[in-house]
């Protein structure tokens, strides 16, 4: 069962998408902030990170970076998932570390689909 850690801090998306990737066979879990996060990442160890980029503590090019650098750790499939969709947001996240970039917009089908392609 893939393990799949959101980080946002909008506590309510986060847990709903939480709640919705479960019911698909998901193992999930949520962190509300950069922080909390990080130390999820560690703790978890996810197979898939879905991070908001504009958190206030640290965004989330930030946390990109920080899993990325630590070699400690196993590392996840990283994918932005934002409300930022323009073309300069994609590639800037690409160049930060993410595998992909998804929009809040997306709908169910294509976020479970970009799980599905995580091996």
């Amino acid at each position: 069962m893939k393990k799949i850690l959101i980080i946002d801090d909008n506590v309510e998306l986060a847990n709903a998408l939480a709640e919705v990737m479960s019911v698909h066979g998901l193992r999930t879990e949520t962190a509300h902030g950069a922080q909390a996060g990080l130390k999820a990442v560690g703790e978890f160890t996810p197979d898939v990170v879905f991070l908001d980029l504009g958190m206030p503590e640290m965004n989330g090019y930030q946390v990109a970076a920080a899993i990325r650098a630590d070699r400690s750790l196993s590392q996840p499939y990283l994918i932005a998932y934002t409300a930022w969709d323009d073309a300069a947001t994609v590639r800037r996240a690409l160049l930060a570390g993410f595998n992909l970039h998804i929009a809040k917009t997306s709908s169910l089908g294509e976020l479970l689909e970009a799980v599905s392609q995580v091996h």
